[in-house]
């Protein structure tokens, strides 16, 4: 079936292709408009609750009374959308976020094709993902096309501002090597099942609550945190993933949800025939939506943990902890209820120096970071100092995907991305995949 809406000539180079879009993330590249980008998308998915949640969210994009996008959705459905897809090349760019099982897969038809890919985090949940993955990369290089993943944390206001601390030595000093019990770099997030997204209670598909299309916890939002890790301690420097990342130990455990709570978050009625081996005997649906794994990147002892609940607290929403430990000071951020669940960057001292000359070189950097984002400045938080940041910089999560489409579009004008990119993202994916096994393993 081919459906049109909004006919438009397609006068612009690059040209989206959505793929089987199954995640709220594949409407939010399109929140906004881009100058460079056809307004005309083409959609190639099977039919069902996916796609029409998808096209009701552009739909609301292009109706809301605040600046309205206008983008055209020309769609198609059948059972050979992707053959379709790939015969038609109606598109550039392919844009992916959606079920998990088959997106390495779709990764790799669109890049053998020709096409540049965006794809929403993960890009491989498995170790059998991340070998596809990889040959996904060679023969991006081959085809002169861009793969790339959206990571939307590197435009997090306070993660920005930690990273650029990290870089002033007079600060900050020197990443510590740290320990497996005390690692250099510590990254932690809570997400909630249930939760609003433009305004609205978002709805689960019901796959989403299964962890074979999914991904487990440290391979599908650990991603985040895996990046970050990489993103903070060694900014725009190629990792080998063959070299520079040993992971040591990893675990999973289930988050569990009761019949009452999967039917509020996804409308239905009871679970699904290939969920029934997750049910419990108290009639609980076991998601292994928890994991940590602890590893080391040249060196330092990192270790990260997603992990899943059902519903934040009022006035609360998904949540990071994030810790980086200097050989001058710690740079730590919190985004708890004595937060306000804002996250906060905080400063701690535990160099040689007095707290005087400790608050003179702060300021410095705080001087510094003023260059870029006015406004910041410092106050005393008990032993250490809190990073005040104005709120015209907390732009939110949705806001962060626009970010990221906008730098792809960089990329795709010059040609390349960073040298760095690819290894990194290399890297990342091994350490998540490496730890989907050893948490297996560990069973």
């Amino acid at each position: 079936m081919c459906l049109t809406l909004h006919a438009a000539p397609e006068t612009n180079a690059v040209r989206l292709i959505t793929l089987d879009p199954g995640h709220f993330h594949a409407g939010l590249v399109q929140k906004l408009m881009y100058p460079q980008v056809s307004p005309v998308v083409h959609v190639y998915s099977p039919p069902g609750p996916d796609l029409d949640d998808y096209l009701k969210l552009v739909e609301r994009f292009n109706t809301r009374s605040n600046d309205p996008t206008h983008w055209d959705e020309v769609v198609y459905t059948g059972p050979d959308f992707l053959q379709r897809m790939l015969k038609e090349k109606a598109g550039n760019v392919v844009v992916l976020a959606g079920n998990n099982a088959r997106k390495t897969e779709y990764i790799d038809r669109s890049i053998s094709a020709g096409l540049n890919v965006l794809a929403d985090k993960p890009m491989a949940i498995t170790p059998a993902n991340f070998t596809m993955l990889r040959h996904a990369f060679a023969r991006a290089a081959e085809n002169k096309v861009l793969l790339y993943d959206i990571m939307t944390e590197r435009y997090e206001i306070t993660s920005i501002l930690q990273r650029e601390l990290a870089r002033m030595p007079e600060l900050f000093g020197t990443i510590q090597t740290g320990t497996p019990a005390e690692p250099a770099v510590e990254l932690e997030s809570v997400h909630h099942f249930y939760k609003e997204v433009a305004g609205k209670p978002l709805t689960r598909p019901a796959w989403f609550y299964d962890v074979r299309q999914q991904g487990e916890s440290v391979p599908d939002v650990g991603t985040h945190l895996v990046d970050g890790v990489q993103w903070l301690c060694f900014p725009d420097q190629a990792l080998d993933w063959r070299k520079d990342i040993k992971v040591l130990s990893a675990r999973r455990w289930p988050t569990k949800l009761t019949p009452e709570q999967f039917k509020r978050s996804t409308g239905m009625d009871h679970f699904p025939a290939n969920l029934k081996a997750d049910v419990g005997p108290e009639g609980d649906l076991a998601v292994f939506a928890n994991g940590e794994v602890t590893y080391t990147i040249r060196g330092v002892h990192a270790k990260v943990a997603a992990l899943w609940r059902f519903e934040a607290p009022p006035g609360a929403g998904d949540s990071l902890h994030a810790m980086m430990r200097g050989t001058r000071a710690s740079l730590v951020i919190k985004q708890g209820a004595e937060q306000n669940y804002k996250p906060t960057l905080y400063v701690e001292n535990h160099s040689d120096a007095s707290p005087a000359q400790f608050e003179q070189a702060l300021r410095h950097a705080v001087t510094k970071l003023n260059d870029l984002w006015p406004g910041v400045d410092l106050k005393p938080a008990g032993p250490a100092w809190e990073v005040t940041i104005p709120d015209k910089y907390r732009v939110g999560h949705e806001a962060h995907f626009a970010q990221v489409t906008e730098k792809f579009l960089g990329f795709l004008a010059a040609g390349k991305m960073p040298d760095w990119e690819v290894p990194d993202m290399l890297a990342k994916y091994y350490t998540t995949t490496e730890a989907y096994r050893l948490s297996h393993a560990a069973r």
